[in-house]
């Protein structure tokens, strides 16, 4: 029976707990109570699946449900998200593609004419209506018109402002700030470059010197930080890999170094992943730091570093999924960080997204499903570099592929058209 191979039901899983060795820290009894909490799921767990061998099973029509609902109306717990609006838009509906949900004629609508008003005149697209340029909400909605994956959804895109926007934030050293006048850090490096890419506007000139800012980023222990000098970031690493990767500079990495500390997030006991060295597992992380290795297997095959013939990641697929299918689901719908925290659209988006990644090992020359569970609980492939589904991401980089690089007043001399490159090749 498939519910003997699941890792939480073999009887040496209490020997990965963490030991304190007799020298407690705050962190340290923080790890001792999630854990835990995570045991005594587990043990529920042993009983329930002697009733129901189909178990773990996602439950994919509440989390549907609460999506649905969430693209309707918010509660009020939502106000201080105001500024977030495209990125509330994007993880229901990054969410709802993996579950296979297809949008219908009124919701797609709808998201359009939202993410419309949200676009300003100048270039990019503000938190909500009337709101400042921010490249974060910026990255949201461009996913999620790709994701609608109509023509009237690619064509909301002002690709020429856009390009503009991206210029107006870049700074001398190559990096991108999040906002006029606003900080500049990792993120805002990928944002610019995912949607560069994706919209077909990127240049050789717009990200001169980007590649090496970005390794300034990559710290002594092989992960990225937001900016020089600070500490390695399960989100930071993620958009630091998979920018180089986009820009073709992946050669730049200490790969090597980066594999080490990644593989190392992976929790002994929960199976899940943390964000930073000594801290605790999240759900979250399941994509952020469990997307790192399609990419890292594709750099490494290129490198003759890893074996072709290989058909897993280079994590424990099997434990990731057990953590979200078990202790991740919210019995109301949506998914969570950890046990005991309340569902929100951001934790349903990524878990979804990182499960999606262990469920799928793909390469240009074998694809290997991993399902725990029973075989419903099977999502949509991801699209490891944008974070939008496979189908999606391949639909529009040919939608705006088929058309012309705009040639902005800062780089119209020289254009360069560094995005027709086919990115099904780096996957």
């Amino acid at each position: 029976m498939a519910a003997v191979m699941l890792r939480c039901l073999q009887p040496d899983i209490d020997e990965e707990r963490y030991s304190d060795k007799g020298i407690p820290t705050v962190t340290s009894d923080e790890q001792i109570k999630v854990e835990k909490n995570i045991a005594a799921i587990f043990s529920y767990f042993r009983n329930t699946i002697e009733v129901d061998s189909k178990e773990p099973v996602l439950h994919r029509e509440r989390h549907i449900a609460y999506l649905k609902k969430g693209l309707k109306t918010l509660p009020e717990g939502f106000q201080c998200l105001d500024a977030s609006r495209p990125w509330l838009v994007y993880w229901a509906v990054h969410a709802l593609e993996l579950l296979e949900v297809k949008l219908n004629e009124q919701e797609a609508g709808n998201i359009i004419d939202f993410l419309k008003r949200c676009q300003n005149p100048a270039g990019g697209f503000g938190g909500g209506p009337g709101q400042f340029s921010h490249l974060a909400p910026t990255y949201a909605a461009v996913n999620a018109l790709a994701i609608v994956g109509t023509k009237e959804a690619y064509d909301v895109i002002n690709r020429e402002k856009l390009q503009e926007f991206l210029w107006q934030m870049r700074t001398d050293e190559g990096a991108f700030r999040m906002h006029e006048g606003g900080e500049v850090d990792i993120r805002g490096v990928y944002c610019a470059v995912s949607v560069a890419r994706l919209a077909n506007i990127a240049t050789e000139q717009l990200f001169n010197r980007t590649p090496h800012w970005i390794m300034r980023c990559q710290t002594y222990e092989g992960g990225f930080s937001g900016t020089p000098g600070m500490e390695a970031h399960g989100g930071y690493t993620f958009c630091g890999l998979a920018a180089l990767t986009l820009l073709h500079a992946h050669h730049l990495c200490d790969t090597p170094a980066l594999l080490r500390w990644a593989t190392n997030r992976q929790m002994r006991f929960e199976g899940g992943f943390q964000g930073r060295t000594n801290k605790l597992v999240d759900g979250c992380y399941s994509f952020w730091q469990g997307g790192l290795f399609p990419i890292l297997h594709t750099l490494l095959a290129q490198e003759d570093a890893v074996n072709m013939s290989a058909e897993r990641w280079m994590f424990n697929q099997e434990a990731l999924q057990e953590y979200l299918l078990i202790c991740c689901q919210h019995p109301r719908g949506g998914l969570i960080d950890k046990p005991g925290k309340a569902s929100d659209f951001y934790h349903t988006c990524y878990t979804l997204s990182g499960m999606s990644v262990a469920q799928h090992f793909s390469t240009a020359a074998i694809h290997k499903k991993c399902v725990v569970g029973h075989s419903s609980n099977e999502l949509s492939m991801v699209h490891p570099l944008y974070n939008i589904g496979v189908e999606s991401a391949l639909a529009a980089t040919q939608y705006f592929n088929n058309l012309p690089v705009p040639e902005t007043r800062e780089n119209n001399q020289t254009n360069t058209n560094t995005s027709s490159h086919d990115d099904r090749a780096q996957t």
